[in-house]
């Protein structure tokens, strides 16, 4: 709690510190923080001479004349080309980006993985990275990938940035802390974090092993969906998410800067730490969301509302309403529809929908979909709520029935999502899945008014 002071009245706060400790409260408001007193400039951007010795720098997310434009101005210890040197390529032979269409593997059917498991090996961020589909096209700046990613061990002296996209990440199991230019975030599972195109991070193991899921978008960035007649308020607040306060290192230590452009991989080597932005101002920046503050919205009469009704965050495409990544949450909530087949019903869809679990049951796949598992269903391939599912929802007493303990999401695009090898050979698929539907019986009978 904030010590307070009376001034003229008022009660006042003595301190700016929000109300979490670290972060600061908002979804693309345009931040300042300052993690030395007096770093930041004020009511300029770029002053002749920084204090502190300091270098301005600005990191732009968008094109100059976006409308309106994503930018961050940084004051450093060293300007970024200080931080770059010569490159080398390196493999991450997990790490795939579009267009990866492996000639050798289907990627036509409905697929679901049990939990793929953990490795003996020491695995950072980046060779703990498995990539298990890929859509659309990096080079073009269009689609995603999804990853799976198991890490043991934090990074140490090693630093990393994607000039691709920004990464949605989706913690399962463990605890992570992402040392960031602009500051730390902390996520643990029922939390996720954003991570911004170009951002230079490191990636500590605070409690593992680690495991979780990761959106890769390489179109334009994640955004709060139009709420439409919904109005101002439930779903993703914008209130909810964090962005970290200043934070910087001031070391001289030999360290590897990775980056990935293009699709590859490359190295260089830097003599000194590059999380050396001592203060800055600015809308483009990392974000962390506790899901737990998501208020889902829902039918409360009749009928199934389309899975867009709960879009966390949505990353637009050039084709209006369609997204080229939809981030779709199903947690608890109530059941209360009359006379309504309450789980999703069966469909095929333009999108292709890659799903996880991240704990409980899902209410349409009762056994089989577990937590740390996944799904696909790809673009236009028929699915719904196998026999068991379907029996129990048809015949249900439908008075108020709460979905507890529940927590699953979607990676949704308008892209086909190709397999990897690694998707195909390696994690565990489940190669009965698709039996799951044998038992479904013919029901019809021409009688008329039978239901």
């Amino acid at each position: 709690m904030n010590r307070q002071t009376k001034t003229h009245g008022l009660t006042q706060a003595a301190t700016p510190v929000g109300t979490h400790e670290g972060y600061m409260p908002g979804f693309a408001n345009d931040f300042e923080t300052e993690a030395l007193p007096g770093a930041l400039p004020q009511g300029m951007n770029s002053p002749q001479k920084c204090n502190y010795g300091l270098y301005g720098e600005q990191l732009s997310g968008t094109a100059f004349t976006a409308n309106p434009p994503e930018r961050t101005w940084t004051y450093r210890i060293r300007p970024s080309v200080k931080h770059s040197a010569r490159y080398k390529k390196v493999d991450l032979p997990h790490w795939k980006s579009a267009p990866n269409v492996d000639p050798d593997v289907i990627s036509l059917g409905q697929y679901r993985w049990d939990p793929v498991p953990h490795s003996e090996q020491n695995l950072t961020w980046l060779t703990g990275m498995h990539t298990m589909t890929t859509a659309g096209d990096v080079n073009t700046q269009v689609g995603m990938a999804s990853h799976i990613y198991l890490v043991t061990a934090s990074m140490e002296d090693a630093y990393f940035f994607s000039a691709d996209s920004e990464l949605l990440v989706v913690p399962q199991e463990g605890r992570l802390r992402f040392c960031t230019e602009l500051g730390i975030i902390d996520v643990e599972p029922k939390e996720i974090a954003i991570i911004p195109r170009g951002l230079v991070y490191r990636v500590e193991v605070l409690e593992g092993p680690c495991r979780g899921f990761v959106c890769e978008n390489y179109g334009q960035k994640f955004e709060l969906p139009g709420r439409g007649p919904i109005g101002a308020n439930c779903l993703a607040n914008p209130r909810d998410f964090k962005a970290p306060v200043a934070a910087f290192e001031d070391r001289e230590t030999p360290s590897t800067l990775t980056i990935k452009w293009c699709g590859q991989f490359h190295e260089t080597e830097i003599p000194q730490s590059p999380l050396d932005v001592v203060a800055w101002h600015g809308n483009y920046a990392p974000y962390k969301y506790d899901l737990r503050n998501y208020c889902p919205v829902g039918a409360i009469l009749f009928d199934h509302p389309d899975p867009s009704i709960f879009t966390v965050l949505t990353a637009p495409s050039g084709v209006p309403g369609t997204a080229n990544i939809d981030f779709v949450l199903f947690r608890e909530r109530w059941m209360v529809a009359e006379d309504t087949f309450r789980p999703p019903w069966y469909h095929k869809n333009i999108m292709s929908e890659l799903m996880g679990n991240i704990y409980g049951q899902y209410d349409a796949k009762p056994q089989g979909f577990v937590p740390g598992g996944m799904s696909l269903h790809n673009m236009m391939l028929p699915h719904g709520p196998d026999r068991d599912a379907f029996e129990k929802a048809s015949n249900a007493n439908l008075g108020p029935d709460k979905l507890d303990n529940t927590m699953s999401f979607m990676f949704e695009t308008r892209f086909p999502q190709h397999l990897t090898a690694f998707a195909a050979n390696d994690a565990p698929l489940q190669d009965d899945y698709i039996d799951c539907w044998d038992s479904l019986e013919k029901k019809f009978d021409g009688t008329p008014g039978r239901k």
